[in-house]
């Protein structure tokens, strides 16, 4: 049996690039996992992180690592949903020289290069079923084989593993062994995603625009009014930090005022507005009133009311009076669509529109 250091061999070892962003902030959700995150670091086990995409699942990776009693070793980390399924086998153990096609010198794999530290496995539900077999071997043994050996090599090694997926329901599907599923989860950790995180979402915004003013070497940071900071905590965030990252930095580059009032969700909707008009010979949009043959016979000022109480009406009750959704469904700003609305809230209650 043949054991080799972490420094034998070709190294992969990597430091994964991740910022404290999504570690800023005082949420109870937040602060909770956590707390249940730096109970478990020092337990030299496997630990399971499940979380939606953008919550910093590589980031609790790293911190479960540094927390540890493996913190001077490597932290090696493996996307393994980057990788074609037949890639993830070789760069998990390694080859030899001439196991496959293109294997021109040995190559050490992510595990020999983790031994005594910790291998972070990103996206562990992409792992083929042979390939779990290997890792579960290594796990209950320490031990592994290269691609295209059989000289059996020791690993001392913690794993992390991350993953977004049901893997219960990958288990019941024959997709994911149990056995590994068992082994890995000595501990599960749950990562909030920013809808529970209402909170932190000031701090975030802040680190987030100074970041960028920063970057843009600006002397001030812009502030984001209330209403569109309203905004932004009324939103779900789907793609969580990330995505909170990208509008706030889009935000701050685009405006040169120092203060922010109007905030982009759906950029590729707003691209679509924004194109030029239509070609000359393109026909026109047709109207969506089926008041419009008798708005044609009233004077052009009364039209226009009419036209503008009927928008602002239907553009609410299709939003369920939620007027953030109504004022971006009418390329409005919210400040925009509120001065229309309290001027004619009357006559929108009237017709319905609350």
């Amino acid at each position: 049996m043949n054991r080799r250091g972490r420094n034998s061999g070709q190294s992969v070892t990597t430091k994964p690039s991740v910022a404290v962003d999504e570690a800023l902030g005082q949420s109870e959700a937040l602060l909770t996992f956590q707390e249940r995150l730096s109970l478990v670091a020092p337990i030299d086990r496997p630990v399971l992180l499940i979380g939606e995409r953008g919550t910093g699942k590589e980031l609790a990776a790293s911190r479960l690592h540094y927390l540890s009693k493996r913190w001077q070793g490597p932290l090696v980390a493996l996307n393994c949903a980057a990788l074609n399924p037949t890639l993830i086998e070789s760069e998990l153990f390694g080859y030899e020289r001439g196991a496959f096609t293109g294997a021109e010198k040995r190559r050490t794999g992510r595990f020999e290069a983790a031994d005594q530290g910790t291998l972070f496995l990103d996206e562990i539900g992409n792992i083929p079923m042979e390939v779990q077999e290997k890792i579960l071997r290594v796990v209950e043994y320490g031990v592994f084989e290269r691609v295209g050996s059989s000289e059996s090599i020791e690993a001392d090694v913690r794993i992390v593993a991350a993953t977004n997926a049901d893997l219960l329901a990958l288990t019941r599907e024959g997709r994911f062994m149990q056995d590994l599923l068992d082994r890995l989860s000595f501990e599960v950790l749950v990562l909030p995603p920013l809808s529970e995180r209402k909170g932190d979402i000031p701090l975030l915004v802040h680190h987030f625009a100074a970041r960028m003013a920063y970057e843009l070497n600006r002397e001030e940071t812009p502030q984001f009014s209330d209403e569109a900071m309203a905004a932004l905590e009324e939103y779900q965030w789907p793609g969580n930090i990330r995505e909170l990252k990208n509008l706030v930095e889009r935000a701050v580059y685009r405006s040169e005022a120092p203060l922010i009032t109007e905030v982009i969700f759906d950029v590729f909707h707003r691209s679509q507005r924004d194109r030029p008009s239509q070609g000359i010979d393109s026909p026109p949009p047709k109207s969506t009133d089926s008041r419009e043959p008798e708005l044609m016979t009233l004077p052009l000022k009364e039209a226009l009311y009419e036209l503008t109480i009927a928008r602002l009406a239907a553009a609410l009750d299709e939003a369920k009076y939620n007027q953030r959704k109504a004022a971006h469904s009418l390329g409005m700003s919210y400040h925009q669509f509120r001065g229309l609305y309290r001027k004619h809230l009357p006559e929108i209650e009237k017709r319905g529109g609350h």
